[in-house]
């Protein structure tokens, strides 16, 4: 048995538009290059579950956030990462379809975990792990170690593919094969 392990943005979504990155700062009324340095600055810490909603959206903004602006935030930033790459997909329901054994590890805050879970194409994996519901996140090999457990798989039976090198050579250093993507036709070669 082999896995295939896929992350979630910037492999399986295309990346976070920066017009609706811009679209979150203006709806606060931030400086759209200072909400950028933050959100990405805090961010390992939301998707490790040591940063509440609230205090992660605080952070970004600078400022106590309203209970309406946390919930305009946290629905804004689940939509900025449902842009699905097509290619991926593609590649994805073909293993699907042929009954391969497919799983989901992305570094996300269980907020954000629960709105990607209502996509489609995403409710096609049913094995899905995040690290926001965790309490772990990539490149660590604790959260590598977990998903192997979780599996129930050797780590030698694992591909896990990430477009984050550091993560890439985290699943490594567990003992998975470690395929860093860069685009949908490339993974079709690699994995050929």
């Amino acid at each position: 048995m082999m896995w295939i392990v896929f992350d979630y943005g910037n492999v399986l979504s295309l990346p976070q538009p920066e017009s609706e990155a811009g679209e979150m700062a203006r709806m606060v009324r931030a400086d759209p290059a200072v909400f950028s340095r933050r959100y990405w600055e805090h961010r390992l810490d939301f998707d490790r579950a040591t940063l509440t909603p609230e205090g992660y959206w605080s952070a970004v903004t600078g400022r106590q956030v309203t209970s309406a602006e946390l919930d305009q935030l946290i629905s804004m930033d689940v939509a900025s990462w449902a842009h699905p790459d097509e290619g991926t997909l593609s590649f994805l329901r073909e293993l699907l379809d042929q009954g391969g054994d497919v799983a989901l590890l992305s570094n996300a805050p269980a907020c954000v975990a629960d709105g990607l879970d209502e996509l489609p194409w995403i409710a096609a994996i049913d094995r899905r792990y995040y690290s926001g519901r965790m309490g772990m996140v990539k490149p660590d090999k604790e959260i590598f170690d977990h998903l192997a457990e979780e599996l129930a798989a050797d780590p030698a039976e694992i591909v896990f593919i990430d477009d984050r090198p550091e993560n890439v050579e985290g699943a490594r250093r567990a003992g998975m094969t470690g395929v860093h993507f860069t685009t949908a036709d490339a993974l079709r070669e690699t994995l050929r």
